[in-house]
């Protein structure tokens, strides 16, 4: 898939900056949902949020049918949905919650009724297994703690589509945990580096409209997936926007001696029991942190843990030319839903100075 994004992030951009302050969400309205990066690029956008107040557009489910909804045992069929206006859509028994298109293959032992739930809604199809008795609607009782997933030589399994922006983050609050000695709350200017602190004007298009590479934690805060993949030796974590990877070593190597500067740094990974820990140095001073630039002095360290929803995630910042102490933000990622198998492609074609087109400069 490719996408063009140069005109639309101009236009969004532009219209951003001209009815931030003067437009504001009516007393009481639900907070629309937010990434972390305040200029989120543009592209395919997440949907809906999940549920929808009182005056907005009612739910429905468009469709819901089995492919094919009869089969002999052992065979599998597709459930196939399509919902609008989605309010926490789920599949039940044994699906959870889903995305407001797509499918998803099943394998009943038994003839057994698929609901899905939409807002207030309920639409249900049956799989029919051949020379079976349909399955008790008490039989469909939730399911027992699954545990984590492990790899062979049975370090926690990080492998997996993420969902962007998690869920329950804790701001930039909190400290290293057990073995630290806790960091301040958010980060904290030196005396003199207030030139690092970024400063946006109305003509200013946004750290993401150029597509260039995101450093950890703003590279998980844009509206996009992202991809792990595990083995003995490497981890690696594939960020859809803006196409960018980082490899982690999980064998032991040190970093690299006197690494040349790289838009994301040279991570190097170890194991704190079950926690993986991505120690990053050799940054360039080319991107920003939470608002703030910085120097090529920039250091690192992420802290994974596994969840049986997906990842604990937590990072600490330092950098002594511009910081007084380090700080940390934490927040948790869930595997998307349904389950995926591998983020898309995204591309950024034809992307400029977008000044032009309001009349700003020639």
């Amino acid at each position: 898939m490719r996408r063009s994004v140069s005109v639309f992030v101009g236009v969004v951009l532009a219209l951003c900056a001209i009815v931030t302050h003067a437009q504001q969400p009516p007393a009481g309205a639900p907070a629309a949902p937010a990434p972390a990066s305040a200029d989120a690029p543009a592209g395919r956008q997440a949907g809906p949020p999940a549920g929808r107040g009182r005056g907005g557009p009612p739910a429905r489910i468009v469709t819901f049918e089995a492919r094919p909804a009869s089969i002999k045992p052992g065979e599998s069929a597709m459930l196939v949905w399509l919902v609008e206006n989605p309010g926490a859509p789920a599949i039940e028994p044994g699906v959870g919650r889903v995305v407001p298109r797509g499918t998803q293959r099943v394998t009943p032992s038994a003839t057994t009724t698929y609901t899905l739930t939409n807002g207030d809604l309920t639409r249900s199809v049956t799989v029919t297994v051949a020379g079976t008795k349909p399955v008790a609607a008490t039989a469909a009782a939730a399911p027992a703690s699954k545990g984590i997933t492990r790899t062979p030589d049975g370090k926690p399994d990080f492998s997996g589509v993420f969902a962007f922006g998690g869920g329950g983050g804790r701001g930039a609050g909190g400290g290293r945990g057990a073995g630290g000695g806790g960091a301040p709350a958010g980060p904290q200017l030196k005396p003199g580096a207030e030139k690092y602190r970024v400063q946006r004007g109305p003509l200013d298009t946004g750290r993401t409209s150029d597509c260039m590479p995101l450093p950890p934690p703003d590279a998980f805060g844009v509206p996009y997936q992202f991809q792990i993949i595990q083995n003995k030796d490497y981890l690696v974590i594939f960020h859809e926007y803006p196409g960018t990877f980082r490899i982690v070593p999980l064998d032991g190597e040190p970093h690299q001696v006197d690494p040349d500067p790289a838009w994301l740094g040279d991570s190097v990974g170890k194991w704190e029991g079950d926690t993986l820990v991505i120690d990053t140095i050799g940054y360039n001073d080319k991107t920003e942190i939470s608002g703030y630039r910085h120097s090529e002095a920039l250091h690192t360290v992420e802290r994974l843990k596994r969840n049986e929803d997906g990842i604990d995630y937590e990072i600490t910042i330092e950098d002594p030319n511009v910081f007084v102490a380090p700080f940390t933000q934490s927040r948790t990622f869930r595997f998307n839903v349904p389950p995926m198998k591998r983020i898309m492609e995204f591309i950024c074609e034809n992307n400029r100075d977008y000044r032009p087109l309001f009349g700003t400069q020639k």
